[in-house]
């Protein structure tokens, strides 16, 4: 049997980021660092820089430490959880420090279409928000079929880079 007959649809486009859930982003970052990767920008995702925040469909709080690196065409991130519930604390106490999820380009598919899209392929939203006002992210809940997390997110036009918490190294 020919499996390309039987298979849904490709849809998720190009992996544009790779993420590392780590109890301590230093160390993390000091670690990729002898790979070459990095320099990082590092910021605080919580209420006061993420609106819209959920969890499992419903609002919530959550606060996470983020690190950026692009050392080529791949985005590397490394999340700490600080406090709240989130699927990176989720990651940690199940599986400890890892490859927790892959973001993809969804090759530019609208955002309510990128939901619905992974909706009907039986994986909801497990986590979400709105940074900085101008970047729409969604995390599915894909981990139990793929042993990972997928994400997509969608910058605004007029996006430009926060001013980091700090960079690493300094």
């Amino acid at each position: 049997m020919n499996s390309k007959n039987t298979l849904p649809a490709y849809f998720l486009g190009k992996p544009e980021e790779v993420c590392i859930v780590s109890p301590d982003i230093k160390k993390s970052m000091t670690g990729l660092i002898k790979l070459g990767i990095g320099p990082w920008k590092v910021y605080t995702f919580d209420p006061g820089t993420v609106s819209d925040q959920t969890y499992y469909g419903k609002p919530a709080k959550w606060a996470l430490r983020v690190a950026f690196a692009k050392p080529d065409d791949l985005i590397w991130e490394i999340m700490q959880p600080l406090w709240g519930p989130s699927i990176m604390a989720d990651f940690l106490e199940s599986n400890g420090e890892g490859i927790q999820h892959i973001a993809f380009d969804l090759d530019g598919l609208p955002w309510e279409e990128r939901l619905a899209e992974f909706a009907r392929r039986g994986f909801p939203v497990a986590q979400s928000g709105v940074w900085a006002g101008k970047c729409r992210f969604a995390f599915y809940d894909t981990q139990a079929v793929t042993g990972m997390c997928f994400e997509s997110y969608l910058f605004d036009d007029d996006w430009v880079d926060p001013e980091p918490d700090y960079c690493f190294p300094e």
